[in-house]
């Protein structure tokens, strides 16, 4: 492994994340599908529909935790910006194993300029951070990234994210990948889900389900019944609606709060929401 190779991790966190962000980027999880192959390097060859690279060497692959834009205007700039690159060598590392289409996950990391890809497309507002069908976000550094596209209004981010009690955008993002946000009103423990009830009864509001293995990670990280009433959150996933807008959260990474409850805020209260 050269160089380049042994150093993929270091340079995607200093170009995309900040030398203060790179412990974050790191796994948490020890699952199998975050588990980095050897580097190598690789040349892109082609950009394909939804974001599918293929390579030099003849594997097809995706970037890790990213899930590619429905909004056609902002897809096809993060496919030429993508495309701008080929014929460039990367520096490749895969993560888990190939997925039905025979896929793989790949963190790739331009060898010309040093810039990590995913982390590119995100930080420009023209992909989301998603573990996809995993049940571990490899990447949760690049949540931090988001968070500054979203914040300069960038691409995707043009419009804000969806409020959990606005019933009728949430029943028109129906079937769609959605990133929303709101206060927790009431989290229901049940013996095999959870529910973060996001509007009152007789509301039109969002209700977020969590299967018992992901309630008790999210317990681990802090994140239990009394933290998180009347917690502000955000929580992304498909919008689909059921007796009224539901989503399922999978991984806790990726309910993130942003404002704690009254009666746990201060030093220590933020500290345990946010470990």
């Amino acid at each position: 492994m050269g160089r380049t190779g042994r150093m993929l991790v270091g340079v995607a966190c200093a170009t995309i994340l900040g030398a203060r962000s790179c412990a974050s980027a790191a796994p948490r999880s020890g699952a199998g599908e975050c588990v980095a192959g050897a580097a190598r390097a690789d040349t892109l060859s082609a950009v394909e529909p939804r974001g599918e690279l293929v390579l030099a060497s003849g594997a097809r692959a995706v970037l890790g935790s990213l899930r590619w834009p429905d909004d056609p205007e902002v897809a096809k700039a993060a496919a030429d910006r993508l495309t701008a690159r080929r014929g460039g060598t990367l520096t490749v590392v895969a993560r888990g194993e190939a997925d039905r289409w025979g896929r793989v996950r790949i963190d790739a990391v331009a060898e010309d300029d040093g810039i990590d890809l995913a982390g590119d497309l995100v930080g420009a507002g023209l992909g989301l951070v998603d573990a996809g069908e995993g049940d571990a976000l490899c990447r949760p550094g690049l949540l931090a990234v988001e968070e500054t596209a979203r914040r300069a209004g960038l691409g995707l981010w043009r419009h804000p994210p969806i409020e959990a009690g606005d019933g009728a955008a949430l029943r028109a993002a129906a079937g769609r990948f959605a990133v929303v946000q709101g206060t927790i009103r009431h989290v229901g423990e049940r013996p095999s889900r959870s529910y973060l009830d996001f509007a009152g009864r007789g509301e039109d509001g969002l209700t977020v389900t969590v299967s018992k293995r992901t309630w008790r990670r999210m317990r681990e990280h802090g994140l239990s019944a009394d933290r998180l009433k009347d917690a502000r959150v955000r929580v992304r996933g498909v919008v689909e609606i059921r007796r009224g807008p539901t989503l399922e959260v999978a991984v806790p990474e990726t309910i993130e709060v942003l404002e704690a409850p009254t009666a746990v805020a201060g030093v220590d209260g933020e500290r345990a929401l946010r470990r």
